[in-house]
């Protein structure tokens, strides 16, 4: 992986260079962002400059050696721990990172933004509950007590140690702490919040920014070959996840307006039948879709509540979101939008949380029914 197949980023990518370049590396860094940012990219992106033969002032050679094994992810200076769940192949003291290094070669070479959901559903986890064991600190400590074999730096990257057991955590804190000379931990986290202190307090952190707007939207134009209008859109509602915008390239917006409009017809006339089958439609949307159409949402209340004043705005909506937009707008107070808008926004916060989504959808439901229909 190489800096310049990120998209974006320049500073972000400038200030990792840079701290290489003046030999400011900590032996233990935390890279943290949301879901769907370039928090493993860089980090992999990072492993690969350090460690290349020719490096530029911008970025790694990617024709040495040591290039080719890191882009190939089977450089025996690189290794990489994960969360990992028990499979019909796969049990006891064997569930751990080194079991399932071949198809987390496969995963990362056709997804290298992708969620913990995506590698569990890649692997086989049978909805188990995948996470980094006691085993898994005993075999660390195992393997970085020894050598680098060929490069200058032994890297470990660590993906999600928010999913590491609490004995393992505490088993890796003096090598954390003390490593072999020329060891790097790179630790790859979204949510470092729920990590150990004892294990932040021994790590570098640097924050990964999400991508911009303007980010997204080359990106899509250029490596997606989308159309400015649907690549501005898809950016929007991404909220900064290249993993979010790549996945909503398939659902059209007039597909997630049909959608959208139907269920706010069903809300408003309770039409619960309907209600409970487009509820099941949500319930297939993967998470991330689901948290694309809530997102699509807030749009639509937004622009009903301000395309009558601000008609560059309204220029941003399909001929059918326009009509939507202005009629829903003279359909409801601007309380109501606000109040319907405060529901979408609140179903998305609890979705991040893992609620259930058939009871979450059919409450908003409920609930956005009832505010539209108030006195």
């Amino acid at each position: 992986m190489r800096f310049s197949e990120i998209p974006g980023l320049s500073e972000t990518k400038r200030q990792l260079i840079h701290a290489i370049k003046g030999n400011h590396v900590a032996h233990a860094q935390l890279f943290y962002g949301q879901e769907g940012s370039a928090n493993l990219a860089l980090a992999l992106a990072y492993a690969t400059y350090i460690n290349c033969q020719n490096p530029t002032d911008s970025d790694s050679c990617g024709t040495c050696e040591s290039c080719t094994k890191m882009d190939r992810l089977i450089h025996p200076d690189l290794q990489f721990v994960f969360p990992v769940s028990s499979t019909k192949s796969i049990a006891g003291k064997n569930v751990v990172s080194s079991s399932y290094l071949n198809e987390w070669r496969t995963f990362l070479n056709g997804n290298k933004y992708g969620s913990l959901e995506d590698w569990s559903a890649h692997y086989g986890a049978e909805n188990k509950q995948a996470n980094i064991s006691k085993e898994e600190s005993r075999n660390i400590i195992k393997s970085l007590t020894l050598k680098s074999f060929e490069a200058e730096y032994k890297v470990l990257i660590i993906w999600l140690p928010e999913y590491m057991n609490a004995f393992a955590a505490n088993g890796i804190l003096k090598i954390l702490e003390e490593p072999s000379e020329k060891t790097l931990f790179l630790l790859v986290t979204c949510n470092y919040e729920r990590l150990l202190t004892t294990i932040l307090s021994r790590c570098q952190l640097f924050k990964v920014p999400s991508f911009s707007d303007a980010e997204l939207e080359q990106y899509l134009i250029a490596d997606k070959e989308l159309a400015q209008e649907k690549a501005q859109k898809i950016a929007v509602l991404a909220e900064g996840s290249l993993k979010a915008a790549v996945e909503h390239i398939d659902s059209t917006e007039d597909d997630a307006h049909v959608m959208f409009r139907d269920w706010m017809r069903q809300c408003w006339v309770k039409d619960f039948t309907s209600l409970n089958s487009t509820n099941e439609l949500f319930n297939k949307l993967s998470k991330t879709g689901q948290k694309l159409f809530l997102q699509y949402a807030l749009n639509m209340m937004r622009q009903a509540l301000i395309s009558e004043y601000l008609l560059t705005e309204k220029e941003k909506l399909n001929e059918q979101e326009k009509d939507f937009a202005v009629k829903f707008g003279k359909a409801l107070s601007t309380q109501k939008l606000e109040k319907i808008s405060e529901e979408f926004s609140r179903a998305h916060y609890h979705l991040e949380r893992n609620a259930n989504v058939r009871i979450l959808f059919m409450d908003l439901s409920i609930s956005v029914g009832r505010i539209m229909t108030a006195a």
